[in-house]
């Protein structure tokens, strides 16, 4: 079993990580899929079938339950675990899944660093987060803004967010492979803070949020 990390967060919370290994058979014998997973489950195809049921099973195994809680989700599309008062967030790129778990708002996402991402920075970064990043790990960078973006986003949970509008970060310089920084999400009434924390997994960057008093 590839539980590749599960952390106990301050002052509550869970953040674990799966190493995707397994075939999905392996997964559909293990989670006794509601019949709503099954269906969303059978809308899906390749790879990201395998990447679905491996997060489903990091949050089962990051529960510690015998009985699995199915993952139900409210009208805006946010899911959340049957019979549980933790707000969860999950991810998964390629060979790694990703989820956390609190008593408040949270979100997490995880990806692969891929050099693209340049192509699309304009549309998701403002120009004061830019202009703190230095050119030597421009790409590593551009990926924890996209990484907090999506954290932030997935936090709010109620879609219809423009990154650059909507979402904001507080520049910050990356001089080491985890640290922390500040973000907010404003949008018409709504305002709120965010604390994240990100780190490089050899290949991928990880970066959680949870919303602030």
């Amino acid at each position: 079993m590839p539980l590749y990390l599960h952390e106990h967060l301050e002052p509550s919370g869970e953040l674990g990580l799966w190493n995707i290994e397994e075939e999905e058979e392996w997964f559909l014998h293990k989670l006794l899929l509601s019949p709503m997973e099954l269906r969303q489950l059978s809308r899906m195809k390749g790879r990201r079938r395998t990447e679905w049921l491996a997060v489903r099973q990091l949050v089962h195994t990051m529960s510690g339950r015998e009985k699995r809680g199915a993952f139900v989700k409210d009208e805006f599309g946010k899911p959340h675990l049957e019979n549980s008062n933790y707000h969860i967030s999950i991810s998964h790129s390629e060979t790694l899944a990703a989820a956390i778990a609190g008593p408040v708002p949270v979100g997490i996402d995880i990806q692969k660093i891929v050099p693209k991402i340049t192509r699309i920075a304009h549309k998701f970064l403002r120009e004061e987060e830019r202009a703190i990043i230095a050119p030597h790990n421009l790409i590593e960078h551009m990926h924890f803004y996209w990484g907090a973006k999506e954290a932030l986003y997935k936090t709010y949970g109620r879609r219809e967010l423009d990154f650059r509008e909507h979402i904001f970060i507080e520049p910050f310089h990356l001089d080491a492979p985890e640290g922390e920084m500040r973000g907010r999400v404003t949008k018409g009434s709504f305002s709120a803070n965010y604390q994240l924390k990100y780190r490089s997994l050899d290949g991928f960057v990880l970066v959680y949020a949870w919303e602030l008093p």
